[in-house]
């Protein structure tokens, strides 16, 4: 199942999702599958190919994991934002409140999603090169956005998360991950959307993020 998109509305209306998810509804193992058979066709780092997609779709195992995420972001800090960032972040009134609100959502929610993708990648960036972490993330982040696109178009709605990674030594474990040689770059909780009429997002202005021949 498609939805008629021109590239310019699936590009500019592939939100990040978490109140719409559709927790009733599984998601077919198919479309699951559709949608990596186009993520792995973006383009990677001297054609290494090094990404794997891990799905969780199992009830109990989904509960394990759901729990773990939900440990995981009490845990998780992230550094303090600048003060163009704050600006940036409350442009627009409401904004930061509703993303707060759909994580709330998403974490007393996050056993009922029907999937989870967990993207990863052969080849850790701990302590690496400025030139090795760029390789290695862009060799998994142009997939794992096509894997994203992929499934708006098919009526599906995802969350890119990093919620995991302070206990993604944990998780890898818990599905088998060889966490020495594997980085898990993500948490993506996957579904049906609850309605499909999603709207390109308000945006700084270009003349803030576009830079001609130089700074």
């Amino acid at each position: 199942m498609e939805f008629a998109m021109t590239p310019d509305e699936l590009l500019s209306t592939t939100r990040a999702v978490r109140k719409r998810l559709d927790l009733t509804r599984p998601v077919p193992r198919e479309l699951i599958e559709e949608c990596v058979d186009l993520a792995t066709q973006a383009p990677t780092g001297r054609n290494r190919q090094r990404w794997h997609f891990l799905v969780v779709t199992d009830e109990e195992r989904r509960a394990l994991v759901g729990d773990l995420f939900r440990r995981a972001l009490e845990t998780g800090g992230g550094r303090p934002v600048n003060e163009r960032d704050l600006r940036r972040m409350y442009a627009h009134p409401g904004s930061m409140e509703r993303i707060s609100d759909g994580l709330r959502h998403l974490y007393d929610n996050i056993h009922r999603v029907p999937a989870f993708v967990i993207p990863a990648v052969e080849g850790r960036t701990d302590g690496a090169s400025a030139l090795d972490q760029s390789m290695t993330w862009g060799s998994i982040l142009p997939a794992v956005w096509s894997f994203m696109l992929a499934a708006r178009a098919r009526g599906l709605g995802t969350v890119w998360t990093t919620a995991h990674a302070p206990l993604e030594r944990e998780l890898a474990a818990v599905l088998g991950v060889p966490y020495d040689e594997v980085m898990l770059a993500a948490f993506v909780p996957l579904a049906f959307t609850i309605g499909t009429d999603f709207r390109p997002a308000r945006r700084i202005p270009r003349e803030e993020v576009l830079h001609w021949e130089r700074w």
